[in-house]
């Protein structure tokens, strides 16, 4: 290969070195902005998906806290506001971002999500307001209610006391009548509170039932005082019936005094009972718009983790260019131990042909002629040449050119020595490549035996990615099994509320049961106490049946009291069924991303296994090269050495031969020679 070729190739050689050192640096680069966006993302991703996963939670929290404040509890009413506000800063979170953190709005593609949740949150806050903004007058009838739940038994007692008085002081049976009407009229009195408190579809007429019963109640008991013409009622004249009448009043001025609040203010509690049970549908349905934008955002949080391959590409670039580096690296310096072999092949191919040439020449054979080459033995070449001239000029004209002779001889003398000089230098620079090529071949041993190792670890990295795909597999059924054991739980609890529902309509007919019946009790009673002696032994009856009916009523109350109970908690369980279904469905998820991942990382591991075998067995290669290189340069080195001492023996001959042209010239000084007429 000419000069000219190894230039360019040693110039390619180092512009592939500079094009993959490039490459390496921009793909090293992009890996870490690559990496530093997506963990950057993964951050605000988890802080959406906790934000929206925390709406569906308060949107729960939101109806059950309104629920408890419209029947009146006073704790329920600062949770409903706390709730509020946490989903109006979390809701703001998500819209607007969030300076603090420098979390930025939630990206557009759930543009839509947000909007179906915007609609419900504005209804379900408006909602909200309302019952926090009747806080006071919530909590004010219902203890005006708790008061009139307490003194209506105690008036009840006292009228029955009053009865027993009047049936044993022998009592016109009209005076009976009404004093057990009173009872009848103050527990219609506490139901129709109870109602309005409710809110149902009978509060508006329970609220006017209320007003006229307490009038009636107030007018009748003045007048049992006093006595009302008007009414036709006649005044009591026993004392102790009086006197009981008369503490009868004093219960009764704390009812009539509230009958006038209750009246003012029960369209605003029906405001609030409106308000509750419009949160309570609306609830379910932000629920519902809650969860399509928690998934909608691990949608996209997923489809980001997908960008991850692109790193791992980026990684798999950095590590090919490093390869290739090391590849190109080794051409190179092969390339420069070939040229150098090469050259000292040359340099010695043209010491021996020189001295095959010069060879008949110690012999006196004038007739050789050294071959000039552009090798480093062309100056000798020439230079013998030059003295086998001068030889054959001095033997012909001996007499004339010994004094030329001489001085030629000590010319070759010269170079001779010169050239045994730099034969030795030769000799220095062959064991100084000898050593280094030495040195590379340990290098190349060092990097063969770490290939192997590497390739090792590599193996073991597969069957480590094999074992946790298993894992993750195993995982993700375990999570499928408890998300359908959860699901037939959930369903049974629901079909629990169903029934207890059924229950409450069967308490709900019973108890509608028990006013017929107290009312014909009633009736009874009147048209006893309007028979006179003859009716009393039915009055008693009647008097019985409506305990029992009474007995009934109250019953059947504490039976819806706990059917409600029982139907509050079966609805606290849905829901806490249905967050943790969702719950698993995304552990589940996040496990099957994991075995994906793993997946990928396996195959990634045998794709490095094979190209870290390629690389190991290309380095053995390598070393039995550089085994075998070693020992032709010790070869060299040998020849090398023979060369030097050749020449220094050739110095020495040109020495003698200088002696010998010195005797040569004593010996023809004698002659005389031809002029040069003659000669020409």
């Amino acid at each position: 290969m000419s000069k000219t070729g190894r230039s360019l190739q040693g110039a390619r050689s180092r512009s592939q070195i500079i094009v993959l050192f490039v490459a390496l640096i921009i793909s090293i680069m992009l890996l870490f902005v690559n990496f530093a966006y997506l963990n950057t993302q993964s951050n605000y991703d988890k802080q959406y998906i906790g934000h929206a996963g925390e709406l569906r939670v308060l949107s729960q929290r939101i109806a059950k806290n309104a629920t408890e404040a419209a029947a009146g509890k006073a704790a329920a009413f600062k949770l409903l506001a706390d709730a509020r506000n946490d989903f109006d800063m979390r809701w703001g979170f998500l819209r607007k971002g969030d300076k603090a953190t420098g979390l930025p709005p939630a990206p557009h593609e759930v543009r839509d999500e947000l909007q179906a949740v915007q609609n419900d949150w504005e209804t379900l806050r408006k909602s909200t307001d309302v019952i926090l903004a009747s806080e006071q007058t919530v909590l004010s009838l219902h203890q005006v209610a708790a008061t009139l739940a307490e003194t209506i038994p105690q008036l009840q007692v006292e009228y029955d006391k009053v009865v027993e008085i009047l049936l044993q002081s022998h009592a016109p049976a009209s005076q009976i009548a009404l004093a057990q009407r009173q009872s009848l009229l103050a527990e219609r009195i506490l139901g129709s509170v109870n109602k309005v408190l409710s809110g149902d579809d009978t509060a508006v007429q329970a609220a006017d039932s209320f007003g006229r019963d307490a009038s009636q109640f107030g007018r009748v008991l003045s007048g049992m005082l006093e006595g009302n013409a008007t009414l036709k009622i006649t005044q009591v004249e026993d004392r102790d019936a009086r006197t009981r009448l008369a503490e009868i009043s004093e219960l009764f001025e704390f009812v009539s005094g509230s009958v006038d609040e209750i009246l003012e203010t029960s369209p605003e509690l029906f405001q609030v009972r409106e308000s509750s049970g419009k949160i309570f549908s609306t609830s379910q349905t932000l629920l519902d718009e809650s969860s399509v934008l928690a998934n909608s955002l691990e949608h996209l949080a997923n489809m980001r983790s997908a960008n991850t391959v692109v790193g791992y590409l980026l990684g798999l670039l950095a590590l090919t260019s490093i390869i290739l580096i090391g590849l190109v690296m080794v051409r190179e310096t092969n390339r420069q131990l070939r040229e150098t072999a090469e050259k000292n092949e040359r340099n010695q191919t043209a010491i021996m042909r020189l001295l095959d040439e010069i060879e008949n020449l110690a012999d006196g054979d004038l007739t050789v002629a050294a071959t000039v080459t552009e090798d480093f033995t062309g100056a000798i070449a020439d230079s013998i040449n030059y003295s086998v001239d001068q030889l054959r000029e001095l033997v012909a004209t001996i007499n004339l050119t010994a004094e030329q002779v001489f001085g030629a001889v000590k010319d070759t003398q010269t170079t001779a020595t010169q050239l045994a000089a730099a034969s030795e230098h030769q000799a220095l620079q062959i064991a100084a490549a000898s050593n280094a090529i030495n040195d590379m071949a340990v290098s190349i041993d060092q990097v063969s035996a770490n290939a192997l190792e590497s390739s090792s670890v590599a193996e073991r990295s597969v069957t480590i990615a094999n074992k946790g795909n298993e894992v993750v597999h195993n995982t993700i059924y375990g999570m499928d099994t408890i998300r359908e054991q959860i699901q037939d739980t959930s369903k049974r609890i629901k079909r629990l509320g169903e029934s207890s529902q059924e229950i409450g309509d069967i308490v709900s007919l019973i108890d509608d049961i028990a006013d017929q019946t107290n009312i014909l009790a009633l009736n009874a009673a009147i048209q006893a106490s309007m028979a006179g002696d003859a009716g009393r032994g039915f009055a008693v009856v009647a008097d019985e049946v409506q305990r029992l009916a009474e007995r009934s009523s109250s019953a059947t109350k504490q039976i819806e009291t706990l059917v409600r109970a029982i139907q509050n908690d079966t609805n606290e369980a849905v829901i806490s069924m249905e967050q943790t279904t969702t719950e698993v469905v995304r552990g589940a998820r996040l496990a099957q991303d994991a075995g994906v991942a793993l997946e990928e990382i396996e195959g990634v591991s045998k794709i490095l296994a094979a190209l870290i075998e390629s690389i190991t067995k290309a380095a053995q290669q390598q070393a039995v090269l550089g085994q075998q290189l070693s020992q032709t340069m010790t070869v060299i080195q040998q020849t090398t050495s023979q060369t030097t001492s050749g020449t220094a023996a050739t110095a020495r001959s040109m020495g003698n031969l200088a002696k010998m042209a010195s005797e040569m010239r004593r010996s023809v000084s004698g002659f005389t020679l031809p002029s040069s007429k003659d000669r020409g």
